[in-house]
Order: structure tokens, then sequence, then C-alpha cells
């Protein structure tokens, strides 16, 4: 028989699963759509994402690094450490979030926009895909501070670390999304 506290683990981890299961459905029929939009007469096949993309997808698999190191000082119960790797995270989350828009902003002196007379089905695309991933990234951004002031109060140890498991799940989770929808828009022709 499952204690209740087993019980209450499987079923955050569950949760979350069934959350990470959403969003992918909800990216898969976005790439769907892009690839079915790209046969229109309209679609801009000389595309090229900026450069400053590239650099913000390093800046994020460098995140998942940083929460990775914050986890294991948390499981060695060093948990200032672990604070420190947790904010290094948000620092390059940040960094992460800069560039993109830094990217939006090349994009736009190219003169493509998201609607209008200059906007195009392509990098209307480009623009849906980048911000959703970024409005799950604030929400991850969300759940990093929460593992700071959790850290800071002294509520995970290597005895107690579910938030910080769940946290850095979704966080690598979102790195992969990220990573999928960057590769797939710069080689999918």
């Amino acid at each position: 028989m499952m204690t209740s506290a087993k019980t209450n683990i499987k079923a955050k981890k569950m949760m979350l699963l069934i959350g990470m299961v959403s969003m992918t459905m909800t990216f898969a029929g976005l790439t769907s759509a892009y690839v079915v939009s790209s046969s229109r007469s309209d679609w801009l096949v000389s595309f090229e994402m900026p450069f400053v993309f590239t650099i913000s997808t390093f800046i994020l698999i460098l995140s998942s690094v940083t929460l990775s190191l914050a986890k294991h000082f948390n499981s060695k119960d060093s948990s200032n450490k672990s604070l420190i790797f947790v904010f290094l995270t948000i620092l390059l989350a940040f960094t992460f979030i800069f560039y993109q828009f830094k990217g939006f902003s090349q994009i736009i002196d190219s003169g493509y926009y998201f609607t209008g007379a200059q906007s195009s089905i392509t990098t209307s695309f480009i623009y849906v895909l980048v911000l959703l991933h970024m409005l799950h990234l604030i929400a991850g951004i969300l759940v990093l501070f929460i593992i700071s002031f959790n850290l800071l109060k002294g509520k995970y140890s290597s005895e107690n670390a579910l938030g910080i498991e769940l946290g850095v799940i979704f966080w690598h989770f979102l790195d992969f999304l990220w990573c999928y929808l960057y590769l797939f828009v710069v080689l999918y022709k």
C-alpha cells in the first residue's frame, strides 16, 4: 500500500506530465500547420532566422546545465550553492528573453511584421511559435522564483527535493521544446 506522501508525489509528477503533453500537442499542431501553410504561394522560401536566435538557444541550453547543478547541490544539502545556480538560471532565462526580442527586432528591421500589410504567413507563424514558447518560459521563470524562495526558507534538502525535481523537469522540457522549434524553423524549407 502506498503512503499518502508517495501518492502525493506521484500525483504531482502526473500533473506535470499531463501539462507537458498538452503543451507538446499544442506545438505539434502549430508546427503541422506551419508545414501545411508552407505550400501557399505567399510563403517566404528565402526567410532566414536571425543569428541571435542561435545565441539564445545556446543560452537556454546553458540554463539547463545551471539548473541541473542547482539540483545536484541540493542533493548534497548545499542550499547556498543550489541557490546560486538557480539565480544563474534565472539570469540566463532573462538573457534568453533579451535575445529573443533582439531577434524580433531584426525580423522587424528586415520589414516583416506580425500582422498588417508588411506581414507574411511565414513570419506570423514564427512570431506565434516564439511568443507562445516565451509565455511558457515565463511560467518556468515563476517556478524558478518559487524554487529560490523555498531554498531561502530551507524547505528543500536531499530528503525533500520534489519541488526542485519538478522544476528541473519542466525547465528541461521548455529547453527541449525551444530546441525543437528552433531546429524545425531553421531546417524546414
